[in-house]
């Protein structure tokens, strides 16, 4: 499987797996820092950086932020 960039700590250590167990969900990990996020599937839209359908809507115990799997961007999405 294909590494990423990851969000967290800017290593080339990010992967992902399908949890089963919650209702087949994504889980990225990270080797490198053990950062751990989870993937929203259903929100996709194309990166506002570079452009392509390869923006998705990851969540950490912390923020929720839209994160680019080819050019590595992320946004937060600030909630009120």
């Amino acid at each position: 499987m294909a590494t990423q960039i990851c969000p967290n700590c800017e290593k080339d250590s990010f992967t992902w797996s399908i949890n089963n167990e919650i209702s087949e969900s994504t889980i990225w990990n990270c080797f490198k820092c053990e950062y751990q996020a989870f993937e929203n599937e259903i929100d996709e839209r194309n990166c506002e950086n570079c452009g392509r359908k390869t923006e998705t809507k990851l969540k950490d115990n912390e923020k929720e932020y839209w994160w680019c799997s080819n050019c590595n961007s992320k946004s937060e999405i600030k909630t009120a």
